[in-house]
């Protein structure tokens, strides 16, 4: 069962997109370093379609996109809030930030309009870093995916 710790409105977690983003705990990546590491006890609130369907109905105006933050215990649940997302908002962007290096078979893209793959590794960085380990994906039409990490270097 999927759990969140806190949720908010960012503008830089997605390029030309204004997010929600919504904290997933239980994360078993615990990347030394980690600016999150409150998310990796099992705490929070259950993440469930109701609630998806609240947070659209609380900010929905407001959003053009859900960024699931983290959830790497369980891909296929996060996979399922994807798909719902996308059948029952088909204008609200999906996103997914995942800490693994590459994307669990329990994935389907069809699900996703972008994923982001990469532990963090400090002295990487993170995607505003040109050194970052960490790829930000937009899934594309075919469901091949195109590199959009360098949206975050300023240039």
């Amino acid at each position: 069962m999927l759990k969140y710790v806190n949720c908010g409105i960012v503008f830089q977690e997605i390029p030309d997109e204004v997010t929600l983003s919504i904290n997933i705990s239980n994360c078993p990546c615990h990347c030394p370093g980690c600016h999150s590491s409150y998310l990796w006890e099992d705490t929070g609130e259950v993440l469930d379609e109701k609630e998806i369907s609240r947070f659209v109905g609380e900010y929905g105006s407001s959003i053009s996109c859900i960024c699931l933050m983290g959830g790497d215990a369980a891909p296929q649940e996060v996979n399922g809030l994807a798909a719902f997302i996308r059948k029952a908002y088909p204008a609200m962007k999906v996103g997914w930030y995942s800490g693994r290096t590459i994307l669990s078979s329990q994935i389907d893209l069809e699900n996703f309009n972008y994923v982001k793959v990469g532990p963090y590794i400090k002295h990487l960085g993170s995607l505003k870093e040109e050194t970052t380990n960490q790829r930000l994906y937009k899934v594309l039409d075919d469901k091949s995916l195109e590199d959009i990490t360098s949206r975050f270097w300023k240039k």
